[in-house]
């Protein structure tokens, strides 16, 4: 529940919001949420803090959008604050005061993106929504995280599981007692975890990793992936797909520098992944 304080801040901010709307100045409104005056001869002021802080103002107003929107599902969720380094001047999204220090300024939601002083996180309401893009597995996620990005009462895998299996397989035998292969299983978890990532993110942050690697190593991994692509481009009559080079290189190429069993067990499933990636995407990632 709010707190009469917590009530009277957020219509303050919705009522700044509301005004802008009405024909407010930017200046002005950038005065308001940042807690300065700018008037008539402080004209000069507007330039620089039009350029660092312009994005506290669209805070607020996603703030208050968040606030009053009428969700699908209105699950409280606390915000899961981290100690964070923030690049350039900024300004805590809930007292909307500037942020001091060369490091350590703050703290930032990991789920929302929410910045704030470590001890405004305290007071912050339990308002945390979800972003999508911060959410990368459906499989060991918070559940009320995982509703509240997708805007839905439950996990999408429940709901598809459950169609899945009311359509065709209620009758099986040995429902529910009998276990499936943890090969299978593992497949399927990454497919819903595919589907909820961001294919352009994934090969961004793919492509950063090899440009780390060593000329040499680079070249080499360059040649071997045009070479592999070709065999895919075959598969008509070598039944070799970049799933199954995937699977016959992604151990060799992707070893993890310890030697333990176990270890390696539990990386092919990621191995055979990532050279699946680089074969696929051999053109645009070299």
């Amino acid at each position: 529940m709010f707190s009469q304080e917590l009530w009277l801040e957020n219509e303050r901010k919705c009522a700044v919001v509301r005004k802008s709307k009405q024909g407010r100045k930017r200046p002005e409104l950038l005065a308001v949420a940042l807690g300065v005056k700018v008037g008539v001869k402080s004209g000069w002021l507007w330039p620089p803090l039009k350029l660092f802080a312009c994005p506290q103002i669209s805070s607020l107003v996603r703030r208050a959008a968040l606030t009053h929107a009428d969700n699908h599902c209105n699950y409280e969720k606390t915000h899961n604050f981290k100690v964070h380094t923030f690049r350039g001047p900024h300004w805590c999204e809930y007292c909307a005061n500037f942020m001091w220090g060369l490091i350590a300024q703050g703290v930032r939601c990991s789920d929302c993106g929410l910045n704030v002083h470590k001890q405004c996180s305290k007071h912050v309401p339990n308002d945390c929504q979800p972003d999508l893009k911060r959410i990368k597995k459906v499989y060991c996620c918070d559940l009320t995280t995982l509703v509240k990005a997708h805007n839905t009462q439950r996990p999408m895998v429940v709901d598809i599981c459950i169609r899945e299996i009311e359509a065709r397989g209620l009758k099986s035998e040995g429902l529910y007692r009998v276990s499936g292969f943890t090969e299978h299983i593992d497949d399927v978890k990454m497919a819903f975890d595919r589907e909820i990532s961001n294919p352009d993110e994934r090969l961004e942050a793919v492509h950063e990793v090899l440009m780390l690697l060593p000329p040499a190593h680079y070249e080499t991994l360059r040649y071997l992936m045009i070479h592999l692509k070709k065999v895919t481009m075959n598969e008509k009559d070598n039944l070799m797909n970049a799933e199954n080079l995937g699977i016959v290189f992604g151990p060799t190429l992707m070893r993890p520098p310890e030697d333990s069993t176990l270890t390696t067990l539990h990386d092919m499933r990621y191995q055979k992944l990532i050279v699946q990636i680089l074969i696929e995407n051999e053109d645009v990632l070299f």
